[in-house]
Formats: C-alpha cells, sequence, structure tokens
C-alpha cells in the first residue's frame, strides 16, 4: 500500500518558508519519497500502518496551505503512466526495499 501526500503551501513570508521547509524535511525523515515537486509518496505494510502515518501527518501539518492524503494499494500504484517526461530516480522505491527480521 502506498500513501501519497499532495501539498501546495505558501512561500511569500520568511515564517512560511520555515513551516514549508519543516513539513517538507519531515515527510524526507518520515520516509517518504518525492515523485514530483509537492507529491511525495511512502510505502506502508497494511491499513495499521497507513493509519498511524495518517496521525503523525496530522500532528505535523503546517499551519496554512492545503494537503492532501490518498492511499492506493500497489496494484493501483502499478497502473500510473507517465505521460510525458522519463522517471527518474536512484532510491529503490518499490517492494524490494522492505526487509523481513
Amino acid at each position: 500500500m502506498r500513501i501519497i501526500v499532495f501539498f501546495d503551501l505558501p512561500t511569500v513570508t520568511a515564517e512560511e518558508r520555515r513551516s514549508y521547509t519543516k513539513f517538507r524535511k519531515f515527510l524526507i525523515k518520515s520516509g517518504f519519497v518525492m515523485l514530483q515537486e509537492s507529491v511525495y509518496s511512502k510505502i506502508v505494510l497494511n491499513q495499521t500502518a497507513a493509519q498511524a502515518v495518517y496521525g503523525s501527518l496530522r500532528r505535523n501539518k503546517p499551519p496554512a496551505g492545503m494537503v492532501q492524503i490518498l492511499a492506493v494499494t500497489e496494484k493501483q500504484f502499478e497502473k500510473s503512466e507517465i505521460l510525458v517526461g522519463e522517471y527518474q530516480s536512484e532510491i529503490l522505491n518499490n517492494d524490494e526495499r522492505l526487509v523481513f527480521l
């Protein structure tokens, strides 16, 4: 399952830029990978883990702007199609990065 976060945050004032940077760093620190500018994705194991990530996002949301969350299955995500451009990533961003202990 993947959680996709879409956000559009204001960056006019210095405080808004700090808030944007703080939220973006939180996403990266939480294991999200950038798909496009202001679109980040994270793989989670199940619905319970997704709910935990949702709670974490709610606790760390910025004070202004818009943040949307979407959960999709891996099958649904695999059906996404690049219409223009190329997918470029040096990050292993699929089930192969999961480690079972």
